[in-house]
């Protein structure tokens, strides 16, 4: 199957032809600016391929928010939640997890302040 043609670079002013948004010199520098916003190296670790699969395995054991479901609502669950954040020594156990809504979730992470790091 044909390729699609080769573009410009999308940083300013750069010449170069690439398949992607940047070429490999200045997709380097736009990972760095993005990492800027993100989460610290540490809590990235925390957060890697083992995660993603404890999640993703939890979500489809738990497909509804179980904070909503004590409310008597149904909604579909998006989040995985630590009841005891791994920051505060809590672990990827089921039994420390929770499957909730963004709602939810964002409710629950701003009343125990770990959004702004206030406790």
């Amino acid at each position: 199957m044909p390729r699609k043609p080769k573009r410009p670079c999308s940083f300013p002013s750069c010449p170069n032809l690439t398949e992607g948004r940047f070429c490999e010199e200045h997709e380097k520098i736009d990972n760095k600016r993005y990492e800027k916003y993100g989460r610290d190296p540490v809590a990235r670790r925390r957060y890697g391929r083992a995660w993603k699969r404890i999640r993703d395995s939890y979500i489809s054991q738990y497909p509804l928010c179980q904070e909503c479901e004590r409310g008597g609502r149904l909604t579909k669950a998006e989040e995985v939640h630590h009841i005891l954040p791994l920051s505060r020594g809590g672990t990827h156990n089921r039994s420390n997890l929770m499957a909730l809504c963004k709602s939810c979730h964002s409710a629950i992470t701003a009343r125990d302040g770990d959004r702004w790091n206030r406790r």
